[in-house]
């Protein structure tokens, strides 16, 4: 299983980023190959050109196309997804994220921003073939809890979210995995399965 995350700010330690870098800790203790992306994982004059003969894009585009689960976070501005989101969504290609499964993540200053995600990310997801999103999560300054400049701990209740929503992840995508393999089996091996 090969799981990318996306992060879309530009700020390390940012709190789009803290909300990854918790799903990363976790996701490891379900194995599979992690990768990450931000946008400082590329050459500035490379990515906002789309110099798409830069290896650093040339291998993210294969990450994306070899990945099988999607997280997607990003920060809030203007009541949007971050432009640096929106650069690195543009290096996907059409349909690049069908037959993934994806889940959005952002933060914002107020629950205000919270249909961000419908209205804003949502679609440009679903014109890039994400068809499988599964239910985004959102949180705001009261989700975070900082205890210096440098340490910044995520609230009880978010990480419970973001825990029940990698459980579900993986409960969707066995069962996804089961019914594909079940379509791809022979009658008689269907029926050897469900004995």
């Amino acid at each position: 299983m090969k799981i990318l995350l996306i992060g879309g700010s530009t700020t390390l330690g940012s709190k789009s980023e803290i909300l990854l870098d918790y799903v990363e800790k976790n996701l490891i203790n379900h194995g599979g190959e992690i990768k990450r992306y931000r946008p400082q994982s590329f050459n500035a004059s490379e990515l906002v050109s789309y110099d798409f003969s830069s290896p650093d894009i040339i291998s993210f585009q294969l990450s994306v196309k070899e990945s099988d689960i999607i997280f997607i976070s990003t920060p809030v501005y203007q009541a949007s997804y971050s432009g640096a989101l929106k650069l690195l969504l543009d290096l996907i290609p059409q349909n690049g994220l069908s037959n993934k499964v994806v889940i959005p993540l952002a933060s914002g200053g107020s629950n205000a921003h919270l249909l961000m995600l419908d209205y804003a990310l949502k679609p440009v997801l679903s014109n890039l073939g994400a068809s499988h999103l599964l239910p985004s999560i959102f949180a705001t300054p009261q989700d975070f809890i900082k205890q210096s400049d440098e340490n910044i701990l995520l609230s009880e209740s978010i990480k419970r979210r973001l825990d029940e929503s990698i459980s579900h992840l993986f409960q969707y995508f066995n069962n996804e995995t089961i019914i594909f393999n079940a379509f791809r089996a022979k009658p008689n091996e269907i029926v050897m399965k469900l004995a």
